[in-house]
């Protein structure tokens, strides 16, 4: 195995790139513009629904 068989793994899509100005991405649960820029293609998602995903996807315990 070669460096270039593992450079999918290097690709960080953790967050999608804030955008500069108008105009935004709508979240894709509520419809309110996000802080991502409209050309961004994926999942975006307000802050709101970022906050509450996150609260709903994280350990108890």
């Amino acid at each position: 195995m070669n460096d270039t068989d593992t450079d999918y793994c290097l690709i960080d899509a953790s967050r999608p790139p804030e955008a500069d100005g108008p105009p935004y991405a709508e979240c894709v649960l509520c419809r309110e513009p996000t802080e991502y820029p409209e050309s961004y293609k994926g999942i975006t998602l307000c802050p709101v629904c970022e906050w509450r995903e996150a609260e709903r996807t994280s350990c108890s315990g």
